[in-house]
Formats: C-alpha cells, structure tokens, sequence
C-alpha cells in the first residue's frame, strides 16, 4: 500500500481534485463525494497504465501541499497479486 496526498479545491460548479503527489492523476467532479472516488479510479488507472509501460511510480512525498486546496487528505494506493488468471481469447476462434 501506497500512502499519497489527495487535493480538492472547490470551483464554480464542482470540485478539482488531484493527487498531490502523483502529478498525472487529476480529475473533477459536481460535489466531494464523486470527487473522491473518480480520483481514486483515475489513481489506478494512472497506476496500471505506467506499470504497463515499465515506469516507475513516484515516491509519497507527505510533506506535500498546495495552498490553493480547500482540503487535503490521504488516499491510498493498493496494488494485489494473483496467480489465479484466465486469458479468454477476443473476437471470433477460428478452428
């Protein structure tokens, strides 16, 4: 588990959000609660995508801030192994 900073500012008509620490991961939403959550799916998608492309991810920095957000806060990044894995095949299966 990955302990990053998220950020929330609040802007005429919805919330900015952002990880702090994770400079591509950025998003916006109508309230906080929508907010918080498509952060976290852009988070692993970020994530996942880099992770695909063999680059590193950045380090947590917790002494990170941004005075222009309104909140700051924890999110976690947690990232599972399995062995347990089917590739199904896409399209049509010629035989």
């Amino acid at each position: 588990m990955l302990r990053y900073k998220a950020g929330y500012k609040f802007v005429d008509g919805g919330v900015h959000a952002q990880v702090l620490d994770f400079p591509a991961v950025i998003t916006c939403a109508t309230g906080l609660p929508e907010a918080r959550h498509l952060l976290a799916t852009a988070l692993l998608d970020v994530t996942e995508t880099r992770l695909e492309l063999g680059q590193s991810l950045p380090a947590p920095n917790p002494q990170v801030t941004d005075s222009d957000m309104d909140i700051d806060e924890p999110i976690y990044l947690h990232l599972s192994v399995s062995t347990d894995v089917v590739e199904t095949p896409a399209g049509e299966v010629v035989s």
